[in-house]
């Protein structure tokens, strides 16, 4: 029975690549520096799985920015804006981010390209990761796109990793690949003229020159990753598949079809009779279609089975694992293998180094070394040979958690239990709201804001730093985040900002800041896990009932506006973000946890009204992130989700303003449940699409107030006026001058003062011209 993995955490066990990648681009460090620190973590990760017995070890999981973005500059999908003689790995860094280290000028949206004065353009879009919080840079195919080997980093990296096969160590390497359907799938069709399903039989050419250089190598098995085999197809893209793993079964190579995060559904069939050697089955979130899988697929080939959760960071119950496995270790015998469910790069890296958990919930967790000697384990034991005591503590951790008063809190669920009695509508509509709301707050036409974070400076997080460490007292650090609070008020008062945010300089991150006072999370040192790029995360752990033992922001929030006669917004992360965004606990449904974080930032919005905060913001940026791979369990998840946001905000008056933000997101397909949270304004990212994403609102006829990005704050780009007005002026064709707000995509809580300042400064001026040029619209209608 073969051991392996799908992929394994890349940003080091201390975040070594984000902090190099970071001091690369400052100029810093140098490209060697960065190659350096890239072969010392892949070596690492390599010995790691090895120590843990893992004998099929994952190579091109790693990646300097994205593994998607890998597979585009490998199949040579790079836009024409980026391009040039020879490949290297700015080029992926400009696609990322719309410049690397060596570009001075840049190339904005709307603007001819000067290749002799810079390479940076705009950066590509970026996506969420099927239903994940790791986001994807996305494919732009155009009509000139050729797919041919551009970038050889495959090639190298497995290489290096089959330098380390030695006699008797009884370990090979498997490169991984996004899935060729999976690509076009998820990519754009920029031009829309060679639909995208004909260019299949051209990008295949590639993924066969690829899979035959690998084999070249020496190569064995290719683990081919194809997540939309989760999703309900329609019969041409089924038909794809089909057609792709015909072709690829021609190179000498055994391929290991890979599918995660969901159950096949009705590509059941279709995946156990494509033509591959394998077939890796995600046994944690494909729950209920497991034993459908392993009676129908085939027994002389391959079944891989991840039982032991990718995604999550509890402990996996191995003896329930076992018990599964049964039928299917009888079927298959050695052509059954054992894999975490998915790669491990959603989940921290080591439990072993968390020194301040408390003990018992440590007791409950398993991050992504851990989850290799738990699939070791499993495997073991199928064969006969396992750790008994190692089986028996850990069916006593099962046990123990289950009957757990960390775990379990009576109040919060008798709270719960009367979830019936509140009410979860605004007393009175929108429309009779925004007459109430516009007489109370007197904002000028476009009014600007921010959507609530400014520069996290050096400064701000040394003093976070040297309060965590007892270096400094709390009365010290609250007077460092209230001079940071007066200098950002000053600077928006400065600038001409309408509506003043606090700049969130006391906040760590955004669902991590809230967690960190509610009862039933836990957090941890060091368990980062990567979002996009140099972007790290540390989810929360929600391990119990969930509830607020007091107000959170509400000095912070009061402070802030004492310092200033403008309308000072209030900031939350909503119950639904700070759920999708937090490793959530696995032993009740995830509605009854999100209604419980419901209900403790129900009491803090109250508590912000009641103390003079009457514009609040409540961002769920990840609540698109939460719907199910299937269409046809959207309806539910939507309903729960939307019932939360009206348990947080239902509660206020009539003339106190609620916003929502939503970022990076589609909304077509969830329109209607986005009106149906009747946030009094809702802000939303529309710069990287040129305002395209705010169709959804204009087809619908979206009622309420919208604030549309001006412009991408994950690029260092500055936007001139001209640039904004023009994305306003398209947006007010579509939507009532009257009803749009001026703002950034999203927080500018990673950008630096020099970007930002004068970015903002450029969209006020923006909204200046826009209220001269619609002045008289909007008094004639």
């Amino acid at each position: 029975m073969t051991i392996h993995n799908l992929g394994y955490p890349r940003i080091g066990d201390f975040r070594e690549l984000k902090f190099t990648i970071e001091a690369y681009w400052k100029g810093e460090k140098t490209l060697a520096d960065l190659e350096a620190q890239a072969r010392e973590i892949r070596y690492n990760n390599f010995q790691t799985q090895i120590a843990a017995g893992i004998e099929l070890i994952p190579v091109n999981d790693f990646a300097y920015y994205d593994q998607f973005l890998n597979m585009s500059t490998l199949l040579g999908v790079i836009p024409q804006r980026f391009r040039q003689d020879e490949y290297d790995v700015e080029v992926a860094f400009r696609m990322a981010r719309g410049r690397a280290p060596s570009d001075d000028e840049i190339c904005l949206p709307g603007h001819d390209h000067q290749p002799n004065k810079s390479k940076a353009g705009f950066a590509c879009a970026m996506k969420k990761w099927m239903d994940s919080n790791y986001h994807y840079i996305v494919p732009e195919l155009y009509d000139d796109t050729e797919f041919k080997i551009t970038d050889t980093r495959l090639f190298d990296e497995v290489a290096e990793a089959l330098a380390l096969k030695q006699d008797g160590n009884n370990i090979d390497f498997k490169p991984v690949l996004i899935g060729p359907v999976t690509y076009l799938y998820l990519a754009e069709n920029v031009d829309n003229v060679i639909p995208k399903l004909n260019r299949l039989p051209e990008l295949l050419e590639a993924y066969e020159q690829v899979l035959l250089k690998l084999a070249e190598q020496g190569i064995n098995w290719v683990q081919i990753d194809e997540p939309i085999l989760g999703l309900e197809l329609d019969s041409e893209w089924q038909r794809a598949l089909v057609d792709a793993y015909h072709v690829l079964k021609v190179p000498p190579v055994k391929i290991l079809l890979a599918t995660y995060f969901e159950t096949l559904g009705d590509n059941l069939e279709l995946a156990c009779q494509l033509p591959v050697a394998g077939l890796h089955y995600d046994g944690v979130r494909g729950e209920a279609q497991l034993n459908d899988v392993i009676e129908q697929y085939p027994a002389d080939k391959v079944l891989s089975i991840g039982l032991v959760d990718g995604r999550n960071i509890w402990k996996t119950d191995l003896n329930a694992a076992v018990e599964q496995l049964q039928g299917a270790k009888a079927k298959f015998g050695d052509n059954l293998w054992i894999a975490p469910t998915s790669s491990l790069l959603h989940v921290p890296v080591n439990l072993e180094v968390e020194e301040k958990l408390n003990p018992e919930l440590k007791n409950y967790l398993s991050f992504a070394k851990q989850k290799l000697d738990e699939v070791k384990l499993l495997a073991d034991v199928l064969d006969g040979k396992g750790d008994e005591k190692a089986l028996a503590d850990n069916a006593k951790a099962i046990a123990d958690k289950k009957a757990s008063k960390l775990v379990n809190n009576a109040e919060v669920q008798t709270r719960m239990a009367k979830l019936d009695e509140v009410a979860l509508e605004r007393a009175a509509p929108y429309a009779e709201r925004a007459v109430l709301q516009k007489a109370k707050f007197n904002l000028p036409l476009f009014p600007t804001t921010t959507i609530g974070s400014f520069p996290q400076t050096a400064e701000i997080r040394q003093a976070r730093r040297q309060f965590k460490a007892g270096e400094i007292s709390e009365a010290q650090y609250i007077e460092a985040m209230q001079a940071e609070i007066r200098d950002v008020c000053e600077r928006q008062e400065r600038i001409g900002i309408d509506v003043f945010v606090h700049g969130e300089p006391e906040r760590n991150d955004m669902v991590e800041y809230f967690g960190e006072q509610l009862d039933g999370y836990a957090f941890t040192q060091f368990g980062w896990v990567q979002s996009y790029g140099s972007r790290c995360v540390k989810p929360p752990i929600i391990y119990g009932d969930v509830s607020r033992e007091k107000p959170m922001t509400v000095f912070w929030s009061q402070y802030a506006q004492s310092q200033t006669d403008k309308t000072m917004k209030g900031m939350l992360s909503g119950a639904v973000t700070m759920l999708n965004w937090s490793f959530v606990r696995n032993d009740q449904p995830r509605e009854t946890t999100c209604n419980q974080i419901a209900l403790a930032l129900r009491d803090e919005v109250l508590d912000l009204e009641a103390a003079g905060i009457h514009m609040i913001q409540i961002d769920e940026a990840a609540l698109r992130e939460g719907l199910p791979l299937k269409k046809s369990d959207w309806a539910e998840y939507l309903r729960w989700a939307v019932k939360s946001f009206h348990l947080t905000t239902s509660g206020v008056a009539n003339d106190t303003q609620i916003h929502t933000h939503m970022c990076y997101s589609e909304f077509n397909d969830i329109i209607e449940s986005v009106a149906a949270m009747d946030a009094d304004c809702i802000t939303i990212e529309t710069s990287k699409s040129n305002m395209k994403l705010l169709d959804a609102f204009v087809n619908f006829e979206y009622p309420n107030e919208i604030g549309p990005g001006v412009y991408d704050i994950h690029s260092p780009n500055i936007p001139t006026v001209e640039q904004m007005v023009g994305l306003i002026e398209k947006a007010a064709k579509l939507i009532p001058a009257e009803r749009l707000w001026v703002n950034p995509d999203c927080g500018l809580k990673t950008r630096g003062w020099k970007e930002t300042e004068p970015a903002l400064t450029n969209m006020v001026e923006a909204a200046k011209v826009l209220r001269k040029q619609f002045a008289e619209q909007v008094k004639s209608a």
